[in-house]
């Protein structure tokens, strides 16, 4: 019989897997997430070169985060509707929609917060 430990390494390393194939397939098929995903490798670097409090830091950096999570969650559930129901059903597109906009709503908070915490440091350091 395996140890516990040597269980649970396997599931983590299996799950690491899933994961990893699930970003693959979404920066191949899905143009939002490759868009959403450059933008993360844009704001990041400049958002810690910008040297803000650390909250203000992390919470940026969280919500860059939720953005990719939310485009990872409407993908999977834009494939799950389209898979389920070929064809048009009302319900179906209120999934997709209400996918879709949580992923608008991701990207204001960000967009916000960012004009919000890191705006003046930016202009700042461009002025200069």
């Amino acid at each position: 019989m395996k140890s516990a430990s040597a269980f649970s390494i396997v599931r983590v390393v299996r799950a690491m897997q899933y994961s990893e194939q699930g970003i693959r397939s979404a920066w191949r098929d899905e143009a939002a997430f490759r868009q959403e995903l450059l933008l993360t490798l844009l704001l990041a670097p400049l958002t810690l070169w910008l040297q803000l409090p650390r909250l203000d830091t992390v919470l940026l950096l969280a919500l860059m985060g939720l953005v990719l999570l939310a485009e990872l969650l409407n993908s999977a559930l834009e494939a799950a509707v389209d898979m389920t129901t070929p064809e048009f059903n009302a319900q179906a597109m209120k999934a997709k929609d209400c996918g879709s906009a949580a992923v608008f709503v991701a990207l204001v908070m960000l967009g916000g917060a960012w004009v919000v915490l890191a705006g003046p440091a930016f202009w700042m350091r461009l002025s200069s």
